[in-house]
């Protein structure tokens, strides 16, 4: 059991490894543990997640109030999403948010990432829905996202960025790389052509893995948003298909903006 003073280190951490990678610029993201029912660590507002150390670190209660927090820091301005996350999911002990380049974009896009493309993606994530976008800070995001906790342990938040949670604060962040690298893959694939997706068979079975492993958090293997309500599941959705202009259109959209943010074009 690691004391709140190593916790503190640990998020100073993965602040740093969400900086190095380029998920966050300047002092965006921010990242919050929990370490019981009525108090939770976390990154403050203004200041640059690469080059936090544990003093940085506030400590807030469930409604997001400050517990403790030393002289020039306050808690994220985005606490209250956290805090939607960890009493809607009790299982949750972590959150991570960042604005990774290529999940981000798709965000702006308004295409979720929802093609069966690796098995990696299918067994770990699912489907990474979008939350319909909110004004950063109001109760506009934690509200958005809500729709989505009780099935998917990662979302999309529209023209914003990404959000991911699980039971610890190193799988909320591999969460968040994940996310990252299927939205580049997919992003690279569609520029070769398209990329050629997995038979619904195909995607049983991997969701048959999954159940075997009886890993942890939600998922369309276990319970899906759509099945429920007697549609088709996200990884068959007509929602995912480029095969008409309203799409094509979206494609040609993140493609011009990852380009231009990358300095190709």
């Amino acid at each position: 059991m690691y004391n709140e003073y190593e916790i503190k280190k640990q998020i100073c951490e993965i602040g740093k490894r969400i900086y190095d990678r380029g998920m966050v610029a300047a002092n965006d993201g921010n990242i919050s543990v929990k370490l019981n029912d009525n108090e939770f660590l976390c990154t403050p507002t203004g200041v640059s997640k690469g080059f936090m150390t544990p003093e940085f670190i506030c400590k807030v209660d469930a409604d997001g109030n400050v517990i403790q927090a030393n002289p020039g820091f306050k808690p994220s301005s985005e606490i209250k999403m956290h805090m939607r996350v960890y009493k809607e999911r009790p299982d949750v002990n972590s959150v991570v948010h960042a604005h990774p380049m290529y999940a981000t974009a798709f965000a702006i896009a308004g295409i979720p990432l929802t093609q069966p493309i690796m098995p990696e993606a299918v067994i770990a994530l699912g489907c990474v829905p979008i939350a319909k976008y909110g004004r950063p800070s109001t109760m506009e995001i934690p509200d958005a996202v809500s729709e989505h906790l009780q099935y998917f342990d990662a979302v999309l938040l529209e023209n914003h960025g990404a959000l991911t949670y699980s039971d610890s604060l190193l799988n909320a962040y591999h969460k968040m790389e994940s996310v990252e690298f299927y939205a580049q893959l997919l992003y690279l694939s569609r520029q070769l052509g398209g990329p050629k997706e997995f038979t619904p068979q195909q995607v049983e079975d991997l969701y048959e893995i999954r159940r075997q492993f009886n890993l942890p958090g939600r998922h369309p293997a276990n319970v899906c948003v759509s099945a429920k309500e007697g549609k088709k599941g996200c990884h068959s959705c007509e929602q995912k298909s480029t095969s008409n202009g309203e799409n094509t259109e979206l494609v040609a959209e993140i493609t011009k903006k990852v380009m231009e943010q990358l300095g190709l074009k």
